[in-house]
This record gives C-alpha cells, structure tokens and sequence, in this order.
C-alpha cells in the first residue's frame, strides 16, 4: 500500500489506529541542470539503487530489466554515490553473464535471425557488448579454475571502462569519507575510481542519442580554499549516475495540510501538549527531542524520525538514533490514549486484512493482446479518482518458477478502468506487450497480489466545459472514469477512440457511456459500424479522424471541435506526440486559441510512490522562452502537451530495451513450459 495513497492519516485513524510513525526516509532526488542531462543511460543513484532492491533485477533468475552499460561515471560524493558505484561494478557481470545464457539457449531453439530479428542496429551494437563482454568473463572464469586461482574479472572490467566517481572537491572533503572513510576506502580496493576536482558540465550523446561521455570543468585549489577552473575534460561514460543528494520525503505535506506542515524543508515540530517547538538542526543528539509533528485532540499523533527531521537527517545511522531519542515519547502519547477501537485484536487484523490485502477476483480475456484483471482491494478502491492509476505486481514468494526463472512480474502502472466501492472491486486492464505484462494473464483467482495506490494526481474535472478526448488503444480503458465524471459534471465530451486492427477494440458500452459522442477510428478497413445514431466511424490514424471530422467529412457536428475548451490525448508517447503536433499546425485553425492540450505521459515507472526514485522524471521545454524543467510523471500524469519533450521521453522509454527484447522471448518459453507442466 502507499500511505497517502491506498491510507491516509485520517483513515488510519478511522481503522483504529493509535499513532502513526513516518519513517519515509529520503525523497526527491536533486536534478542537475545539464545539456543532455536525461539522454538514455543517463540515470539517478536513486532509481538505480531501488531498481537492484525492488525490481531483483541483480538476481540470476529475475525478469527484471535493468540495462547498465560500462564505462560507468557516478556523479556525487556521499556515501550513496559509494554505494551506487560499488553495486554497479559488481551488478554488470551479473548482468551480462545472464543475458548471455539465455541468449544462447534461445538461439539454439529459435535460431539467431528469429531471435535478433527486432534489434535495432544500435540495440544490436549494445547486444554484442554484452555478449563479448559475458563471453570474456566466463572464458576467465574458466582458466581461473584451471590454474587454482581467483577469477581476474576486475581487470576486464577496468578494461573496458570501470567505475569512476566524479566529485566536484577533493576526496577528503567528501561527505562520504568524512562519514565514514572505511567504507570509502573497501570501495577503492573494490576496483571503484575516484576522480576529484571534476564539474559536471554536460553529457555528450552518440548518433542513436544514448550517453557516449561526461565533459566536465577542471577544478584546482592551490591550498589557499579557493578552487580554480584549468579547463575541460571529457570522462568516455555509457552510464552516468547521478548521486546529487536528496531531499526529504516530505509529500504527505502536499496531500494532507490538515495533519501534516512543513517548517522549511523538513516536517514542523511539535511537543507533547501539541506546541510549537523550534530544533537543533544537523544535530544527531539533541539536548531536547521533538519528533511530533501532529496532536490530535484526544491525543493521537503523528510522529517524524530520520531523514524527515532536521536534527537526524542524514545517514542510517542517524535514522536509528532518532528512533532510540524517540520512541519514548510514543509510549508517553500512547498512555494518554483511550483504546480508539472497541474491537478485539483478532477482529482489528482481520479488519485491516479485509482493507488492505489485495486478491484477484478474476481475469478475463478482452483481446487477444489485452487482458482485464480485475482485484479486490476495498480501501484502494475507495481512494481512487478519475485518471489516478495502481502498481500491480505478484508476490515472489508465490511466482511460478520454469527454467531456473522466478516469474515475477516487475510492478506495472496500471490506470483503474473503474472501481466498485461497495464491493471493494478495482479493474485495470493489461495490454500484452511482451515481458512483465504477459504474466497478467496469468494470474489465478484468489491469488494475493500488490496493488499499490491509487497515486498520481486526479484529472482536472470541469463542469460545463466540451472536452475532446483522444484515446490510442489501451489509452481508452484510461478515458472510461474521466469521459463519464466529465459527462456528471456536466460537460459535453467528444471522444475518438483509435485502434491499430479491428480486433482490438474492447469494453463498446465504456466507451459510449464515456462520450455523447464516439468517433471510431481503425488503421484497419472496413473499420468499426457505429453502435448510435449520432456516432460516426473512420479509417485512419487519429489525426486524421480529427481533421476529417474538423473539415465536415464525416458530415453533421454533434459537437463542433471549434467549442472545445481541452483536448486530451491518452495513448501511446508517439500517438500523444502526433495530437501535440497536430494541434500547433494542421488542428490550429479548428481549436480555439484557449482550448487546453492535455497528455498522460506515460514515463518508465518504478516505486511510483511520487517524487522518490526519479525513474518517471519528464523534461518539459518552454516554447517560448526555451527553459528546460522537469516533472515527476508519477505525481502527475496529466501534462500540457505544448510543452513535454516527446523526444526525451521516447528516449526514457527506450532505456532497457535490448535486455526487453530478449526478456520477452523468454517469458514466451517460461510460459510454453509452464502450459505443458500444467
């Protein structure tokens, strides 16, 4: 669950419980202002560490997808730039070792054509990388064996580019070896660089727009505490990772004001009678302690610990701290509270299992690519809003293995179709597309999953406007819940509902409920026969449909394009791309110079838990002024479409597709072999 989310204060305290610890830890990763700064390659320290933890991806019998290229270039100098270079130096043999074995089974049983034949010539260069590279380590390996010696695998690495830290200041200077040199020197001895006096400047790009280098300012100091620039240089880096510092996790400020206040960049403090209280900042051992941030009146609160309190911020260690100078003010609030359930402790777990745990109440086949699994989660059905969406992902623990492969899926955000609140129901629908996605379908009644959220932020719902809705494919099952809340509040929706074939339309009756009236666009002919009078059909692309309902080709205008006040597109990032386009050139004379263009942007995603991983990070471009600014798409998901880079976020979404690519095949095999042994 997703405190804020699936729960929120006032609801744990409605389910009887007492206090609440947030114990959330670091949050928002700094993003520096670089040309190129999010090419492909380019990652946070963030969502390269989560990834390794969440996703498994470090595990020789994982599914998930996590491409790391060498040379390897950290940009930071804390303990979790040490960190994130000594996991990276060891999660690329791993890595590669593991692509190569399924490579070579599936060659053998597919043919190498088949097999390589979606590979684009760059997807195919970095394949090769790897399967050389893989090839040289266990060739290692082997004389290793021979010769009764240890595996040299840290020269090879080293050979073909390694792992530097790049750090603006001298190594001593560096929060990490004043925090703790131990650690930064087993990460010397672990093969990892590290290289002082470097600014970043800008990240270079090769022909395919993937990362190829670091250029970086010189810096000096003399002795005298003034650092100097001697110029420029260029670090060869096909990963970059950022770890720029954090800053707390402080979100539950921005979705709950009522329990929760900010005091600069950390949470308030308050004493135990629920006072203001001010306190010793950067100070792991305070002469008085203060963790509430929040009294309510019967004596139920809220406290604060680690990297959310100015005095412990920083460091596990300190996190612990806060938690040892802590705890006894929980037990002191706890004992002016009355019992705020009269409920037994069985019938309050059972309560909270009811609430919380999420099972599969069905699947059900749509297409033969899309699947609608629908799942009984009665508190995170509750919470949901039109355009908010769900983390879906099955429990390890549970997961089929075949293969030597655990098949457990990497966390998928899934957009609720709808939800029946009485029943606790939420349905999301899956479009197979290879890889994680395909496991949907797999999934058995009863069978306990995660469904995370509802997070992202609502769309924007506005009475008595004319909304256009624009939905490419699986985008449509989004537009459901935002083309009838529109239509409750009042407003007139036209809706083009696209599709590549005929045969991949689903959920007609959603779809009329959710517009006054459908235009049904498919690439394939004849194309779909109108279910309503007042609906028109056209064969084409999404563009097209509009400009030919624009222009009168499709006859009378229920409702003229010229009244819309928002266009929204949903779809995928090229379909989004093509509306975007459209609207500043050949949609131009037919929308009204205030209509509002809106897209959900549909990033990579990771913890989804809102500013956290950075996995989602979104560039935007003024068109005007020209200035780069970015956006958390697991925040909020709905973005003006004048302004997202497409670009980038093709790049984004193209970060592990060679590893994909092969990954896809291989679920294929686990499942054939799965299907036999059932």
């Amino acid at each position: 669950m997703r405190f804020g989310g699936t729960l929120d204060a006032a609801g744990a305290f409605t389910l009887g419980f007492d206090h609440i610890a947030l114990c959330a830890g670091a949050g928002k990763p700094t993003v520096l202002d670089l040309p190129n700064g999010l090419a492909n390659g380019v990652r946070t320290a963030s969502d390269f560490l989560m990834a390794l933890q969440l996703t498994g991806a470090a595990k020789r019998d994982s599914l998930a997808n996590m491409q790391l290229r060498l040379p390897v270039v950290v940009v930071g100098g804390g303990l979790t730039a040490i960190d994130t270079a000594t996991e990276s130096l060891a999660y690329y043999p791993v890595q590669v070792e593991k692509f190569l074995a399924r490579h070579e089974q599936l060659a053998v049983e597919q043919g190498t054509a088949a097999l390589e034949a979606a590979w684009t010539p760059a997807e195919r260069e970095i394949a090769v990388e790897y399967l050389t590279h893989a090839r040289a380590i266990r060739a290692e390996r082997a004389q290793a064996q021979r010769e009764g010696r240890p595996a040299r695998i840290l020269e090879l690495l080293e050979g073909w580019g390694g792992v530097t830290i790049a750090y603006r200041r001298r190594l001593i200077d560096s929060p990490s070896y004043t925090l703790n040199h131990e650690e930064v020197e087993k990460a010397l001895e672990e093969g990892v660089r590290f290289a002082e006096g470097l600014t970043p400047l800008a990240v270079e790009t090769d022909d395919s727009a993937r990362a190829s280098a670091l250029v970086v300012s010189l810096q000096h100091n003399d002795g005298d505490g003034v650092w100097h620039e001697a110029g420029h240089a260029r670090l060869p880096a096909r990963t970059l990772l950022i770890a720029a510092g954090t800053h707390p996790n402080t979100i539950a400020a921005r979705e709950d004001p009522i329990h929760f206040h900010l005091d600069g960049r950390h949470f308030r403090a308050l004493d135990e009678e629920g006072q203001l209280v001010g306190l010793e900042r950067g100070l792991a051992k305070p002469q008085t302690v203060h963790v509430l941030t929040s009294v309510e009146a019967d004596g139920r609160a809220v406290s604060f610990f680690g990297d959310l309190h100015p005095s412990f911020f920083g460091n596990v260690v300190k996190a612990m701290g806060s938690a040892t100078k802590g705890y006894p003010i929980i037990s002191r609030m706890l004992r002016r509270v009355a019992a705020a359930s009269t409920l037994s402790d069985a019938a309050f777990l059972a309560s909270l299992n009811d609430q919380l745990r999420a099972r599969v109440e069905r699947v059900e086949r749509l297409t033969p690519t899309i699947v609608e699994v629908v799942v009984r989660a009665p508190a995170a059905a509750r919470r949901f809003a039109p355009g908010q969406f769900y983390r879906l992902q099955n429990f390890e623990t549970l997961a089929a293995k075949r293969d030597g492969t655990r098949l457990t899926m990497e966390g998928i955000a899934l957009t609720g179709a709808w939800v029946d609140r009485e029943q606790g129901l939420v349905s999301t629908i899956v479009l197979e597309m290879g890889g994680s996605s395909n496991l949907c379908a797999q999934l058995a009644q009863g069978e306990p999953v995660v469904l995370m959220g509802p997070t992202g932020t609502p769309s924007e719902i506005q009475p008595n406007e004319t909304v256009i809705l624009a939905g490419g494919g699986l985008g449509n099952a989004v537009l459901f819940s935002i083309g009838q809340a529109f239509r409750r509040a009042g407003s007139r929706v036209l809706y083009f509902a696209g599709y590549r074939k005929m045969i991949d339309r689903y959920k007609v009756a959603d779809i009329e409920a959710a517009a006054d009236v459908v235009v049904w666009c498919c690439d394939e002919a004849p194309g779909f026969s109108p279910g309503r009078p007042q609906d028109k059909q056209f064969v084409g692309n999404m563009v097209e449909a509009i400009v030919a309902y624009a222009d009168g080709a499709l006859n009378e205008q229920p409702i003229r394009l010229a009244d819309a006040d928002r266009l929204i597109a949903i779809g995928s990032d090229r379909m989004m791309a093509a509306v975007a386009a459209a609207k500043k050139s050949v949609l131009a004379k037919h929308l009204k110079p205030g209509c509002r263009g809106i897209a959900s942007i549909n990033s990579p995603m990771q913890c989804m838990m809102k500013e956290i991983c950075a996995q989602c990070l979104q560039p935007h471009r003024d068109p005007a002024s020209g200035k780069l600014s970015y956006v958390f798409s697991c925040f909020n998901q709905d973005q003006s479409m004048d302004v997202v880079d497409f670009a980038a976020l093709s790049a984004r979404l193209d970060q592990n597709t060679v590893q994909e690519k092969l990954t896809a095949r291989w679920i294929d095999r686990c499942l054939r072999d799965d299907a036999a042994a059932r």
